[in-house]
């Protein structure tokens, strides 16, 4: 019988991960890489790919640069291809490349704004769970990990059309989940916080705008991309080989706390007279 660190072990698996080349997807491809699995690293630009390819293989792992852009899913055809003569399958996908563009007041946005982010965030999701799902569904199992956001999961202002594609992105991690779940086929999404990253930059460079997201987390920390990297582990092993369809949340409490930012100030005073 398996220990429960044995359920975490990867070893003999391999793995597909977007945006690897910063971030989440960089944090969360070293960390497969380090629970055991080989890791194709999926991205536009190829110098920072070929770094952290490099960082994969010294774990003793093997490593496959796949320069793509996940908006043309011909590309993404042609990587699972490249993918499938390298390691002849895949068991675990995870799709993390997005973006957020400009954000603003949902009357400020124009279409283009829409267009791009519901490309990227959501149809490169279909097209990728497309090619490597039918995969998976052949071969008769495996993994997908979807990168949501807690944006996905209630309103969002300034970020109307980032929140939409990811709220979808969850609806298609449960219909998927669903229809796979018999071909032994597990697909499970993950919705993060506020996470430093690129993406985040803008935000949390602004002194107002960065008290202000910090005062909605109850434990008191903006996130860091490592801290994503067990909840993807967790997911893409046996560890959670009974969970398929389900969103799992890091973000520090954010969704779990109603009161406000206010009340929020006064519960870390402690004891409250009243």
């Amino acid at each position: 019988m398996a220990s429960a660190l044995d359920l975490f072990d990867l070893k003999g698996k391999t793995a597909l991960v977007t945006g690897a080349s910063r971030g989440i997807g960089r944090a969360v491809a070293t960390g497969l890489a380090e629970a055991g699995a080989d890791v194709a690293l999926l991205a536009r630009g190829t110098t920072a790919l070929e770094r952290l390819a490099g960082e994969v293989e010294s774990l003793g792992r093997r490593a496959l640069v796949l320069t793509c852009d996940v908006n043309d899913s011909d590309q993404i055809r042609q990587a699972a291809r490249t993918t499938f003569a390298e390691f002849g399958a895949l068991d675990v996908l995870v799709n993390n490349a997005g973006g957020i563009g400009h954000a603003g007041p949902f009357l400020d946005l124009d279409f283009d704004d829409w267009r791009r982010v519901l490309r990227l965030n959501l149809e490169s999701t279909v097209h990728a769970c497309h090619v490597f799902g039918a995969h998976m569904v052949e071969r008769g199992g495996g993994s997908v990990i979807n990168i949501s956001s807690i944006a996905g999961l209630g309103g969002t202002p300034m970020l109307a059309h980032y929140a939409v594609t990811k709220a979808a992105v969850i609806s298609l991690t449960r219909t998927l989940a669903a229809e796979w779940a018999a071909a032994g086929v597990r697909v499970n999404a993950l919705a993060p916080g506020w996470v430093r990253t690129d993406l985040t930059r803008a935000f949390l460079a602004d002194p107002d705008a960065s008290a202000g997201l910090l005062a909605a987390v109850p434990s008191g920390a903006i996130g860091d991309p490592s801290d994503v990297v067990g909840s993807v582990v967790y997911l893409a092993g046996d560890a959670s080989r009974g969970v398929t369809g389900s969103c799992l949340v890091s973000d520090g409490g954010t969704t779990c706390f109603v009161g406000g930012p206010q009340l929020l100030g006064f519960l870390q005073h402690g004891r409250i007279p009243v």
